[in-house]
């Protein structure tokens, strides 16, 4: 079963590299147990670069403009997934060279440790917005596949996201699985709390 948790985005800077980073607590996943609702809430006050002439600064987002992400608990038995859409947005003016993609668990279980029978992640874009009216979130354009991976991620590139440039989109569908491998006693009861940060870098500078 799934226990879901909220906390605060926050944003940093780097003075190797300037870097907008926004955290959030994402899903605490459990056997069995009673689930909850939570969310990922963004942070209202943007990055500023080390100049004047431009403001780094990517926003999380629900679509239709909320600032909650809401990610809805219940039961989460071995086969089951939970998928959440996200808008990722560039609100800076600078345009970006990157942006990546971390997540650690903050309460460590089998679920984020065993990387074949634990929990997986799976990002995936859609070049318009989600259709949330089904059960589950359509594309009615072009959906691309980011990364499949085990729910520990570090750093993994989105690669050539439509959030680079400023005032820029990505429209983004966040599923975490649990496979039907999952099984012993070693899950029963498992629980872990999990944190996701999206950073976007600074394109290099040039001569004007």
């Amino acid at each position: 079963m799934t226990t879901i948790d909220s906390t605060t985005m926050t944003r940093r800077r780097s003075a190797a590299k300037i870097v907008g980073a926004i955290s959030a607590v994402g899903a605490a996943v459990a056997v069995a147990g009673l689930g909850t609702l939570g969310g990922f809430t963004d942070s209202t006050s943007p990055v500023g670069t080390k100049v004047d002439t431009g403001v780094l600064s990517i926003d999380v987002s629900a679509p239709g403009g909320s600032a909650t992400v809401p990610f809805s608990g219940g039961q989460m038995l071995a086969g089951d997934s939970r998928t959440h859409v996200i808008d990722l947005v560039n609100d800076g003016t600078t345009a970006l060279a990157g942006i990546t993609l971390k997540t650690w668990a903050t309460s460590s279980s089998i679920l984020d440790q065993d990387a074949v029978n634990g929990l997986q992640l799976k990002a995936e874009s859609c070049s318009v917005a989600w259709d949330r009216s089904g059960a589950t979130p359509t594309c009615a354009g072009t959906v691309r596949t980011y990364f499949s991976l085990p729910i520990i991620v570090n750093n993994v590139a989105l690669t050539a996201t439509a959030a680079l440039a400023p005032g820029a989109t990505d429209h983004l569908k966040l599923t975490a699985a649990l496979p039907a491998s999952a099984s012993g006693d070693a899950f029963e009861g498992a629980t872990s709390a999990l944190n996701f940060q999206f950073t976007g870098t600074q394109r290099a500078g040039g001569a004007r």
